[in-house]
């Protein structure tokens, strides 16, 4: 039985639902998908989503909270997050 989304570290009702929306409905998918595609198909919904919902993801997939991830995984994070936000600017 698929694992609800709320069950993980930093998922909210509202991350919840948007995750739902673009088609990640268990915290399996979530893991399957990986923090980063995770992201970029959130940031469909929402183009400005901002670096503290990217470390949300990688703490959930983790199972901590997001103030508990290393500061190398914040600091790749954040490169991707730079690199994300140039590229939904171009497109929209």
């Amino acid at each position: 039985m698929p694992t609800d989304l709320s069950q993980l570290p930093n998922i909210g009702k509202d991350t919840k639902a948007k995750l739902i929306q673009v088609g990640i409905s268990s915290a399996e998918e979530l893991i399957a998908t990986g923090t980063e595609q995770a992201f970029l198909r959130l940031q469909t919904l929402d183009p400005g989503a901002c670096i503290q919902l990217l470390y949300g993801l990688q703490g959930a997939i983790e199972g901590i909270q997001a103030n508990m991830l290393s500061s190398n995984i914040k600091q790749q994070l954040l490169e991707f997050h730079r690199m994300a936000t140039i590229n939904s600017q171009k497109i929209h």
